[in-house]
């Protein structure tokens, strides 16, 4: 039986859109997407099984997101967005060869960013896997070449967020590590690439100051996938944190632990459910 018979009988005439990341990161993405699709149904996947991506080897992060699509799209998925910068580069390729459905990925913000800095230093946050890509190394030949772009790994930061730990010593320690050579470069705007990040703005521009700029592409990625659906704009709703009776999320991990910190990044008392690792 499909998981979402469990959505109420209201919702079955609308094809649900499919999200998934490594862990409670992609729902700063899932966030964008519900403002801007205020009464659509979503399905959102955190294979916190085996999060984080950003350390693992592409082939098995590529083999990972096959095994998440192939679900979403039995569960009558009408679009996926890959709510994961490391998944974006080492498997929406592959994704896209697979279905027809549309399939959007997220990329770090290095083009808007290029185009805003003043002094000509830009700061991009995210994975070894990500910064490492292809993709971010075409960005930056593309976008980059009268600025200076500064490429920051952030072991453990995603693993943080994960934890639903944003303002922890630790939390601040890693950042102090991560955000000096942005600082003392002269960096004037911040990437951040990935979805993870977000949840630390509040502390990251605490760090860095209000004068620095931090770049999210959430809204981006949420307009790009109304733009792929062709749908008209929808009134915005108020309701942008919380669960809804729209919403249907998924974990791949410990149940208990995803409904906890889930609870507690999304809001409200959401409906979660064990991934299947089998089908």
């Amino acid at each position: 039986m499909p998981f979402t018979e469990v959505l109420p009988a209201r919702l079955c005439a609308l094809a649900p859109i499919g999200v998934f990341d490594s862990g409670v990161g992609g729902l700063s993405v899932l966030r964008a997407i519900r403002q801007t699709l205020p009464h659509h149904p979503l399905l959102y996947v955190a294979d916190t099984a085996y999060a984080p991506y950003g350390e693992r080897p592409a082939a098995f992060i590529e083999s990972r997101a096959s095994h998440i699509a192939r679900f979403l799209v039995r569960e009558g998925a009408q679009a996926l967005v890959i709510a994961c910068n490391t998944a974006s580069v080492h498997a929406s390729k592959s994704l896209r060869a697979q279905y027809t459905i549309p399939i959007v990925a997220i990329e770090p913000a290095i083009k808007p960013a290029t185009a805003i800095t003043k002094t000509g230093v830009i700061g991009v946050l995210a994975t070894n896997q990500t910064l490492a890509s292809a993709s971010v190394a075409n960005l930056c030949a593309t976008y980059g070449s009268h600025c200076r772009i500064i490429l920051q790994a952030c072991p453990g930061l995603a693993d943080q967020v994960d934890r639903g730990d944003f303002d922890s010593f630790a939390t601040r320690a890693l950042l102090q590590d991560y955000l000096t050579p942005l600082r003392d470069a002269g960096a004037d705007v911040i990437v951040l690439g990935c979805t993870h990040y977000p949840f630390l703005s509040p502390l990251i521009q605490s760090m860095v100051g209000l004068g620095v700029t931090l770049l999210d592409p959430a809204d981006a990625v949420a307009r790009e996938l109304l733009r792929r659906l062709n749908l008209p704009p929808q009134a915005p709703t108020a309701q942008v944190r919380g669960a809804t009776a729209d919403e249907l999320f998924f974990v791949s991990g410990p149940l208990a632990k995803g409904q906890a910190v889930l609870s507690g990044v999304w809001g409200g008392a959401p409906s979660v459910v064990r991934f299947p690792q089998s089908r």
